[in-house]
């Protein structure tokens, strides 16, 4: 027999993903009278039950968010009156206004935003955004100083300004008024504006408490224009402009945000806004089918895939993966390596022409994003691979730290290596010799703002919040930095929290996979956070073809018999090269997509998880008290059992000859020969193994029952 494991001749080159699967509690009673009483099937039921869902009521606010009876903003944001006021007054005296923007997809929608609805009202008002490289986030003295400088009035924070006291004091030192407008966490100290909009500050009940900063701005801008009866043709230009913001920045879709981005989807496709129908046309929207598979980065926030010749005709609606992967990067791309006034141009100009020409330079921007990222993202994981991987499971926490990265793009760098490595992600780059700067980001067990706070003597400036935050440092007290996040990281997670978890709303056979559960999911969207798209799992299937297509995407087909008939269906799992061959059983957890291509819609998997087959993982986990048995195979008499080699469990296959074939589970690679010598490696995934190893674990199984 093979006397060692298979670890030791032949280091796994592919496994499987390692992923925490939670599926959440199945209460079919409880979904089939939701089903009753609200007329959805039972699928769709547990699926809002999963979301929170338990009374008809609640379903029917969910399904029709139009049915919602809204308060006035007026009666929630205490500070919208004397906001009103203000901008009023600077509109019909016609004192300067200026907006600060930020540099993200929020920000810089909320920006445009304001700029229109107030040109369009007739304010005077023009907008600067601090540069993201040399001054970082929010209003600074500087830009206060400088609208002073330049006689205004009145100055309008969007997006930043809740954490600004010294630059707001400022401000009033000199006579100008504040608005602040943000969305982000309240700090101990307000600043002394004249006048504060921040969700954040109101009832947690209320229908508003989800806004991002452009939700804000939208409600600002609407009620203004209603108080000055000026609300024609200024709505819909917002809406669409509030969509798009909201979804780019991950905010909830609760509450209002759920009621206006449903309405905005619809409305995007024909909006009169020349910057929208440009971003459209050269992103490729409503892009489907097989050809999705050519240009595709990762499939976190702020990523897409590229493919801008397949289009949808007629499109009557948007989805949130049209904004998050399409649109949203390509204006995410200009605020992290370019010029935020090209998007502010795109998003306020009236000519198609210079729509157009910025439409294009977003374009090529975000191509550049999309290299820069490819490039740090193989650096970083060399330099993980060769430095930290094998003290990963000890330290919790990985710090990667290296000159020469561009500061703009290192937090989707973070966010790719969190979904790799499982750990939170402390991520930075050199400013200069003395200084570094980096991004976080996390996972659900693990407060990225309360581990800065935990460095916060070793840090410079810092901020964040739960998932994802900023910081710089002295390069001198890297190692220090390092050492306390290591030590913040061992007292809240434990071992079995460095897994990605993978939340699963219910399990599902794939004869059911069609055109008519698809539409009835449509009832759900739109999905983004806090409604994610529905995450569904099959177990044991066959894996019948698979093959890499584009930088790295595996293409397959599984299959499963179902009351004695095989069903099939295509699937693709987004920059899974690393995992390829996949075994030829596995379970599988997946999204549904629509996939047009060549006029005709069929219903195809996305793949997010996979795992060996329940069965298969119990045997490796806890074999048969029998160590071994004996079974027939086309004819042929095979003796099989499992036996422990170093950590894990092997399955060993020994036919009449002597050959023995050996296995560990998640491992594609095997060895097949008389001795570990001369064994030769053998991928075990292709059909003629796979059998093999499913009859022995049959045999084994009966071994197991009877026993």
């Amino acid at each position: 027999m093979l006397d060692r494991p298979v670890s030791e001749l032949s280091k796994p080159r592919r496994r499987l993903p390692d992923q925490r699967w939670q599926i959440y509690p199945q209460k079919p009673e409880f979904a089939q009278n939701l089903a009753v009483l609200t007329n959805l099937s039972p699928i769709i039921s547990q699926l809002l039950i999963n979301r929170g869902m338990e009374t008809p009521e609640q379903v029917q606010a969910f399904l029709d968010p139009e049915s919602l009876v809204l308060p006035s903003p007026l009666e929630d944001f205490p500070d919208l009156a004397i906001s009103l006021e203000l901008l009023q007054y600077a509109i019909a005296s016609q004192t300067k206004i200026a907006i600060c923007g930020d540099y993200d997809a929020d920000g810089m929608t909320s920006t445009a935003l304001l700029l229109r609805s107030l040109r369009t009202l007739g304010a005077q008002v023009d907008y600067a955004i601090p540069s993201r490289m040399h001054e970082g986030y929010g209003i600074n003295k500087r830009i206060v100083e400088e609208f002073h400088s330049e006689g205004v009035g009145l100055i309008l924070t969007v997006d930043n300004g809740i954490s600004a006291f010294e630059p707001v004091a400022r401000a009033r030192e000199l006579g100008l008024a504040v608005i602040i407008t943000d969305h982000h966490d309240i700090p101990q100290k307000l600043p002394p504006a004249n006048a504060i909009l921040n969700p954040k500050l109101i009832a947690e009940s209320s229908p508003y408490r989800g806004v991002a900063g452009v939700g804000v701005a939208y409600i600002l801008a609407v009620s203004l224009a209603q108080q000055l009866g000026q609300t024609k043709g200024l709505i819909q230009p917002m809406l669409a402009l509030f969509t798009l913001g909201t979804i780019a920045d991950l905010a909830p879709l609760t509450g209002v945000n759920r009621r206006w981005v449903k309405r905005g989807l619809q409305h995007l496709p024909k909006s009169n806004l020349p910057g929208i129908q440009a971003l459209i046309q050269v992103g490729g929207v409503q892009a489907r089918g097989e050809e999705r598979a050519g240009e595709q980065g990762s499939r976190g926030a702020g990523e897409e895939i590229s493919n801008p010749k397949s289009k949808v005709q007629n499109p009557k609606s948007l989805k949130p993966e049209d904004i998050g992967f399409r649109l949203g990067p390509r204006i995410n791309a200009i605020g992290r390596i370019g010029n935020p006034q090209t998007v502010i141009e795109l998003l306020t100009t009236d000519d198609m022409g210079v729509a157009l020409e910025r439409a294009m330079q977003c374009e090529q921007i975000n191509a550049s994003r999309q290299e820069m990222c490819q490039q740090i993202e193989q650096e970083a994981i060399a330099y993980v691979e060769a430095e930290f991987v094998t003290s990963l499971q000890d330290n919790r926490v990985l710090i990667v730290v290296q000159p020469n990265w561009h500061h703009g793009v290192i937090g989707i760098v973070a966010s790719r290596l969190v979904e790799r490595y499982g750990v939170p992600v402390f991520i930075g780059t050199y400013e200069d010799e003395g200084h570094i700067r980096g991004s976080a980001r996390s996972i659900p067990e693990f407060h990225v703002f309360e581990a800065l706070e935990y460095c916060h003597d070793l840090l410079g400036k810092f901020g964040g919040h739960k998932a994802a935050g900023g910081f710089s440092l002295p390069a001198e007290n890297l190692q220090m930095v390092r050492s306390r996040l290591i030590e913040f990281a061992n007292q809240c997670l434990e071992p079995q929290h460095l897994k990605p978890l993978l939340k699963i709303d219910a399990e599902v056979n794939l004869n059911h996979l069609n055109q008519q559960l698809y539409q009835q999911l449509n009832a759900l969207h739109p999905c983004g956070m806090d409604n994610p798209d529905p995450v569904f799992w099959t177990p044991n299937v066959q894996v019948v073809e698979q093959k890499i297509v584009g930088k790295g995407h595996i293409k397959l087909t599984v299959a499963q018999i179902v009351d004695n008939q095989e069903y099939q269906i295509k699937a693709i799992a987004w920059r899974w090269g690393d995992y390829f061959r996949l075994p030829s059983r596995v379970d599988i957890a997946y999204k549904l997509r629509e996939n047009y291509f060549n006029g005709n819609t069929s219903i195809e998997l996305e793949l997010i998880g996979v795992r060996l087959p329940i069965q298969i993982q119990q045997f490796f986990v806890s074999p048969p008290t029998t160590s071994s048995t004996t079974f027939e195979y086309k004819q042929r008499q095979y003796t099989c059992g499992f036996y422990k080699n170093g950590i894990e469990a092997e399955l060993r296959i020994k036919n009449s000859e002597g050959k023995v074939l050996a296995m560990q589970p998640g491992h594609i690679i095997g060895l097949l020969g008389t001795n570990r010598q001369n064994a030769k490696e053998v991928d075990i995934s292709q059909p003629q193994y796979d059998n093999i190893i499913q009859a022995a674990l049959q045999a084994l199984s009966v071994l197991s029952a009877d026993s």
